[in-house]
């Protein structure tokens, strides 16, 4: 396949206890080979706990409203036009501590399996369980 067109009806969508994940493009869907592209929402008071993609560069970028962004033990206020970058195998979070939605333009690259996206999560370890 050279390339496909995501209408936004036909995108795929994955409801989470913390928000949702809209699949913009990952090899099952695009063929991409190198990167995968999300559209994240976080609901009010709720978060993407600590985590980290060991063979993965990330970027996330703010597009509405306001999130608690962690990049390992350091904690920054995002709005929106913001953004961060994400080394690999590095433990971040993000948090929507406002009464508003929170979306994300989310960017992973290369691409791993057929999902795209690989993750551990690191809440339960410390030291991240006692940051917040």
């Amino acid at each position: 396949m050279r390339g496909k067109f995501v209408i936004a009806a036909e995108a795929e969508r994955d409801e989470l206890d913390w928000g949702s994940m809209t699949w913009i493009s990952r090899p099952q869907t695009t063929g991409a080979k190198d990167l995968v592209a999300i559209e994240v929402n976080l609901e009010p008071g709720e978060g993407h706990d600590f985590h980290k993609h060991p063979d993965q560069e990330e970027v996330i970028y703010v597009i509405g409203g306001s999130i608690e962004q962690w990049l390992e033990d350091r904690r920054q206020e995002l709005n929106a036009g913001d953004s961060v970058f994400i080394p690999a195998d590095v433990v971040h979070a993000s948090f929507n501590v406002s009464s508003a939605p929170a979306k994300l333009f989310v960017t992973l690259g290369p691409s791993s399996g057929d999902e795209g996206y690989q993750l551990v999560d690191v809440s339960d370890e410390s030291p991240w369980n006692a940051l917040r």
